[in-house]
């Protein structure tokens, strides 16, 4: 296991441990901590830090989780066309809450259809999948593009049109 990682479980571990009985961990106190990891990483390559982040999503725990999807997210300026296969696979295999979603899709995978709009096709065809949370994705993913009106070539109602009548609530509130 990477000395980063084993930072990052050590020092989640010590959070959790300082936090008041019946509270957690705060995101904001994650995301400080993963500042703190991401700038002791000696080799700041896309394929390493995909790396790490590949291992803490693997502990399968909400704060790694927040870790791994912020060290994607800060690779922003490096994204490429297998950028894509990385975050799908991140998506169907390690994305499985409302907040993992949101975060992941607000930030990383939605800053990469910003940046490589083509991508919408295969986004519109996630409307269709079995599994909501890939549904959720497909108008979440949406907002950064949105948010910064730097949308074109993309149609969102496109998104929200097949997702109307959802069977799920939270497919529902996502793109609401």
């Amino acid at each position: 296991m990477n000395k980063i990682v084993e930072e990052a479980i050590r020092k989640i571990k010590e959070l959790e441990e300082n936090t008041p009985c019946g509270k957690h961990i705060i995101t904001g106190d994650v995301r400080k901590l993963s500042s703190k990891l991401f700038s002791q990483i000696e080799d700041k390559s896309i394929e390493n830090v995909f790396i790490l982040c590949e291992e803490l999503l693997n502990e399968h725990l909400w704060a790694l989780g927040v870790i791994a999807f912020d060290f994607a997210y800060r690779m922003k300026n490096h994204y490429n066309e297998s950028t894509y296969d990385i975050f799908y696979h991140w998506l169907k295999d390690y994305v499985r809450g409302w907040g993992d979603c949101d975060d992941f899709c607000t930030h990383a995978f939605g800053e990469l259809l910003r940046q490589k709009k083509s991508l919408f096709v295969k986004i519109i065809a996630w409307t269709d999948d079995n599994d909501f949370w890939v549904r959720r994705a497909s108008a979440v993913i949406l907002i950064p593009a949105i948010m910064k009106n730097d949308y074109e070539g993309m149609e969102p109602f496109t998104i929200s049109d097949r997702l109307m009548s959802d069977s799920h609530d939270l497919v529902l509130k996502g793109y609401g």
